[in-house]
């Protein structure tokens, strides 16, 4: 005879996400989807979880997650699992899977090569269906970038675009939203994004109204112009009239953290004025990009050959260090950017090396170290800067209105996304929220951590459906030790396993069963529902 339920969860400490207290209670899985709460025996299941002295949460999550590529390098999104997502929000930064055509498509070739992708595709569309074809260990929903928008159209050319070249923009847009897109994201420390104006992103943001779409940005400043920054996309949300969302907020460079309360004032003053206004936070005070985000914006224009023969000239370069010398002044900042990924195997022992350590190997200045080092390695270097302040990290996380979010990308203990030393946020994330923040040091009570990991993304992303453990909603669901749970990875060792996390449903599927991962692919491409 066969069960009435696919799995019962006993004796659980259940937070619904929405930030209520905990009920002990069991819960039946059935199809996918959370059947009911409340006591269920053991003999109407084909699988019984004991999660007593367990919280039973919403499947976490990842706010803001890089995993466009990974995920069809490596489907197993083994180092997401193992921290409790169910779901990522791709897309981010100005830089999305899809639409790719034109310059955009050529740009993303090497990180195709990189991950021993063969697949190709354009359109959201196609992107959807290789998903949905190779299948997936998490969900994941995607931002369109505005990086792909403009780089499809007009390619990496520092200007604005003509009027005809914005509608095609808008066009292409409006298209991606209609295949699976879920909002649209900015990079505008990255090329071609770093060219926009604001007219134009408010021009693109316009096309999300209708859908009831948010827009995320990481903003042009997160040091010296900061607060302009914020005030730009307060400024983008009011004249679209949509929600707004900034990126890993924080003030980096030293020098900046004191302006970490007059952005927050500015928050919340446009949200006291009626603005959907929200942002996200990893739970970490270094950040990590490609190294050439360092230089001057002038030198990406035109796209990466362009690049890299300006990093070939004598007289450039001249200039290129005059610049970087007004904007680092400290020699001791180089003390301070550790390399996390090179291409080539004869430079991996760069790798968690720091640029000033790897030029004194060198035998040269530290900014000749930066420009040998991304000659040589086409540009493909990853760094991790150490620039943030623990307190400012606290005060970010403690916004009501602020989600978790990684800014990494999926990746496994081994395969095609085992790749250098990367940021240790990539393992450690939530465990790292849950354990450091929340259990030792108290900053929010366990209740509003749920929330924020959990059901604030979902209503924030417009994932209907997902974020609660309610009747009806997919069994996406995370069991957890709140006494134990810890992050384990380290800037030394990133690919450490988190511990106190046994269990992950996806779609009411085992992804993580009894600490370990069961390979198991019953994650989707999900959609918005918009307001």
């Amino acid at each position: 005879m066969k069960n009435k339920f696919d799995l019962i969860i006993k004796h659980g400490s259940i937070f619904d996400g929405k930030g209520g207290d905990p009920v002990i209670a069991d819960i039946a899985v059935l199809d996918g989807n959370i059947f009911g709460i409340g006591t269920y025996r053991d003999d109407e299941a084909e699988a019984i979880v004991e999660a007593r002295g367990m919280a039973v949460a919403p499947g976490f999550i990842d706010s803001h997650a890089h995993s466009d590529f990974t995920l069809i390098a490596d489907r197993r999104a083994v180092g997401k699992i193992l921290q409790g997502v169910t779901t990522e929000i791709n897309g981010n930064c100005g830089m999305s899977a899809a639409p790719l055509y034109g310059k955009a498509a050529e740009r993303r070739e090497d990180d195709l090569k990189e991950l021993g992708i063969i697949e190709r595709w354009n359109s959201v569309r196609q992107y959807r269906e290789l998903i949905e074809k190779k299948g997936l260990a998490l969900n994941t929903a995607m931002l369109i970038g505005h990086g792909n928008i403009r780089g499809s159209v007009i390619g990496y050319d520092n200007r604005r675009p003509s009027e005809a070249e914005l509608l095609q923009m808008k066009q292409l847009l409006d298209r991606s939203i209609q295949e699976g897109g879920i909002g649209l994201s900015t990079g505008l420390i990255y090329p071609p994004g770093i060219y926009s104006e604001t007219d134009e992103l408010v021009a693109l943001s316009e096309v999300l109204k209708p859908y009831g779409l948010i827009y995320t940005s990481h903003m042009r400043s997160e040091g010296a112009a900061l607060l302009e920054s914020v005030q730009e996309v307060i400024s983008i949300g009011q004249a679209a009239d949509i929600k707004t969302h900034i990126s890993h907020i924080k003030t980096a460079g030293q020098q900046n953290w004191h302006k970490a309360d007059a952005a927050i004032a500015l928050l919340m003053a446009a949200r006291e004025q009626g603005v959907e206004i929200s942002c996200d936070r990893y739970p970490y005070t270094a950040s990590s990009t490609d190294l050439d985000s360092l230089l001057p914006a002038w030198v990406f224009e035109g796209g990466n050959e362009e690049e890299l023969q300006r990093l070939h000239s004598k007289e450039l370069l001249v200039t290129i260090r005059r610049e970087l010398l007004d904007q680092v002044k400290d020699r001791a900042y180089w003390q301070r950017v550790i390399v996390s990924s090179v291409v080539s195997p004869s430079r991996s022992w760069m790798e968690g090396m720091t640029i000033a350590d790897i030029s004194q190997r060198l035998g040269c200045d530290e900014i000749n170290a930066v420009f040998t080092l991304l000659r040589e390695e086409k540009l493909r270097v990853g760094a991790i800067f150490l620039s943030m302040s623990g307190e400012n990290l606290k005060t970010f996380l403690s916004l009501p209105f602020c989600t978790i979010g990684s800014d990494s990308s999926a990746r496994c203990f081994d395969g095609p996304t085992r790749l250098g030393k990367p940021h240790p946020r990539t393992f450690g994330t939530f465990p790292r929220l849950f354990g450091t923040y929340v259990r030792d040091e108290k900053l929010m009570p366990l209740k509003e951590a749920v929330r924020r990991a959990t059901m604030l993304p979902a209503a924030l992303f417009g994932l209907r459906g997902r974020g609660q453990i309610k009747e009806g909603f997919a069994a996406d669901i995370v069991i957890f030790d709140p006494d134990t749970i810890t992050d384990k990875a380290t800037f030394e060792d990133p690919y450490l396993k988190p511990s106190g996390i046994p269990y992950v449903l996806v779609n009411g599927i085992p992804a993580v069963w009894a600490g370990k991962p069961t390979g198991k692919c019953a994650g989707r491409m999900l959609k918005a529902t918009g307001r």
